[in-house]
């Protein structure tokens, strides 16, 4: 069976092998195979169906509505402009915040002489001494740590709320420190409400960040101890309150109230009040450099508001957006110098914060004049009439420095200087300078 399978195979490779050739002819190419009939006829191609076309024409309407992606415009790369410098300039302001405040700006030198005024001063309440802007910090510290001598528990107190600044977390702290002392008189014959364990969470976290809180403990009459605490091996410290201090428990509970309604020691701005004899350069200001410099707090302000504005200054601006972003450029200053000219033509300066309002400057004027009760208008610049007393200066465009003119009745004035002589007060009038 084997045998007649292979000769089978044998005959059909000879007849599909194509014509026979002789020996002695040259060899021919083979001729090509004749394509099917199959391959040279192809089926024609149908065309989709009804369903198939209301699908792909579903699937174009889809693709149509799809926004298109919008070409960068001017606008958009000035936006991107300045997201870019507003993030090179944040990733500098580590650096920026270890800088000291008199070094928050380059040094300018100044010429006392021409100086409108010699720089921004403050009243300390505790001296009554008159400091300059740069120095008042240390020397409001300085007045605390001398109180201390005479009145430890009130200095301390002057410690908690005036060297801590974020005032949540004081306030968090002074309520902790009240339930404190709450609980002693609560449970003043139970010895573990006398005892306040310094590892505690809660006076790690409320109390021991707070600058003068220790001093406090220790001037209301608790002690540092350390001391064994059961079930550990090693001993911890711990606030104790003495004997003789349980025996005060009044002075106790008097001290936790002069905590809780305390106020931070602020010191006054030193207004330097001068009057001037009439000056065609009355109009003319040179300011010291306390006027513009900015602390690490103010410029970092700055940077948040400027990052706020990112999308505005990208944006075309009416009249009305460029005075609205003018004023709001005015707020960068903490001070202004204003003059008040008076109808004979004296003037009254004064220096003020750039957020007070306008009515600090009526009184001012007010307590000036010899006759407190008289009538009188305030004129900006343009002749802008100030009425709105509860407006600040700086969103008058009154800063840094501005003139201003009183006006009022002028029967009534008349009348006033016939009788007075002058508007203003003598004691004033005494001390008058020449405007340089």
């Amino acid at each position: 069976m084997k045998k007649f399978f292979q000769e089978l195979k044998a005959d059909l490779q000879f007849r599909t092998a194509g014509p026979g050739q002789k020996l002695t002819e040259a060899p021919r190419e083979r001729a090509p195979k004749e394509k099917s009939k199959a391959a040279e006829s192809p089926k024609p191609r149908q065309g989709p169906t009804d369903e198939a076309q209301m699908a792909a024409a579903a699937a174009l309407a889809r693709l149509e509505q799809k926004p298109k992606p919008r070409a960068l415009s001017s606008q958009d790369a000035i936006r991107n402009q300045v997201k870019k410098e507003l993030l090179n300039e944040a990733a500098g302001s580590d650096k920026e915040a270890l800088l000291d405040e008199k070094n928050s700006l380059p040094a300018i030198k100044e010429d006392p002489a021409t100086l409108s005024v010699s720089g921004v001063y403050f009243i300390c309440p505790l001296t009554g001494s008159c400091v300059r802007k740069d120095k008042k910090e240390a020397h409001i510290r300085e007045a605390i740590q001398q109180h201390a001598s005479q009145d430890p528990v009130g200095a301390s107190i002057m410690e908690i709320h005036t060297f801590n600044r974020d005032r949540e977390k004081v306030k968090l702290g002074v309520e902790t420190i009240a339930k404190y002392i709450d609980n002693i008189h609560l449970h003043s014959e139970e010895e573990k409400y006398r005892k306040i364990k310094l590892q505690n969470k809660v006076f790690q976290e409320r109390i021991h960040p707070l600058e003068g809180a220790d001093r406090f403990f220790e001037a209301v009459g608790f002690e540092k101890m350390t001391l064994s605490v059961p079930g550990q091996e090693d001993p911890e410290d711990f606030y104790v309150l003495k004997e003789e201090a349980l025996e005060k428990l009044d002075d106790l509970k008097e001290y936790k109230e002069q905590l809780l309604n305390a106020e931070p020691v602020r010191a006054q701005l030193d207004r330097q009040l001068r009057v001037f004899k009439p000056s065609p350069r009355a109009s003319h200001f040179e300011l010291p450099s306390d006027f513009f410099n900015l602390t690490t707090e103010e410029l970092m302000r700055e940077r948040r508001l400027r990052a706020e504005a990112v999308e505005k200054a990208s944006m075309l601006r009416t009249k009305a957006m460029r005075e609205k972003e003018g004023q709001r450029e005015m707020k960068k200053y903490n001070y202004t110098l204003l003059r008040v000219r008076f109808p004979d033509g004296y003037i009254l300066q004064g220096t003020f914060f750039a957020r007070e309002p306008v009515s600090a400057l009526y009184q001012f004027v007010q307590e000036a004049l010899q006759v407190d009760w008289l009538p009188f208008e305030l004129l900006g610049p343009g002749a802008q009439k100030l009425t709105d007393e509860n407006m600040v200066f700086n969103e008058c465009g009154l800063v840094p420095s501005a003139l201003l003119t009183l006006t009022g009745d002028e029967d009534i004035m008349a009348d006033v200087k016939e009788q007075m002589g002058c508007l203003l007060k003598p004691e004033l009038l005494s001390e008058i300078q020449i405007l340089s």
